[in-house]
């Protein structure tokens, strides 16, 4: 179990990190890969899974111009950066694709980050919001209302790792 201050302090550890590769490879687009688990416990056989099967499908996809790749296995989560010479957009298409489509792909978060450092959106390539787990609502709006409890989300998560393996 991980406390609210080492969550943020990852935070601010991956938003380091993101700005030295960025600066270590001027011209490339960052692809972040993050594990999204509800509640304290971040590191998991689950969450490595879903990990695994990230960055296999950003490798299967990317792998022939990826220029530079990092995995971090951390208490407070998974963490995959690639390094890509292609146009953020592009590859932020392609990433959403892999959330959308990937049978794990709602519990990954794949952030692009263009060179100079600009996060992209969804909606900045004309997608529609994530949807919640459970429920057709928009996810952001379902985890800030609170409107499913930690234990009902970390159920259908494992049993979606449980149909994928």
């Amino acid at each position: 179990m991980i406390t609210l201050e080492q969550l943020l302090a990852s935070r601010d550890a991956r938003a380091q990190r993101q700005q030295d590769l960025l600066a270590a490879w001027p011209d490339h687009t960052l692809i972040c890969l993050t594990v999204q688990f509800p509640g304290p416990v971040k590191r998991s056989a689950s969450s490595l899974v879903v990990g695994g099967a990230g960055l296999a499908a950003l490798l299967d996809t990317f792998g022939s111009v990826v220029r530079h790749a990092q995995v971090r296995d951390l208490e407070t989560g998974y963490e995959a950066y690639l390094m890509v010479p292609l146009p953020a957009s592009l590859v932020k298409k392609t990433c959403c694709h892999i959330e959308d489509t990937h049978p794990l792909g709602r519990l990954m978060d794949i952030d692009v980050l263009a060179a100079g450092g600009h996060l992209l959106d969804r909606s900045s390539v004309g997608l529609e919001p994530r949807r919640c787990l459970l429920c057709d609502q928009p996810a952001r709006y379902c985890m800030r209302a609170h409107t499913h409890t930690t234990a009902e989300l970390l159920c259908k998560i494992e049993q979606m790792v449980a149909d994928f393996a």
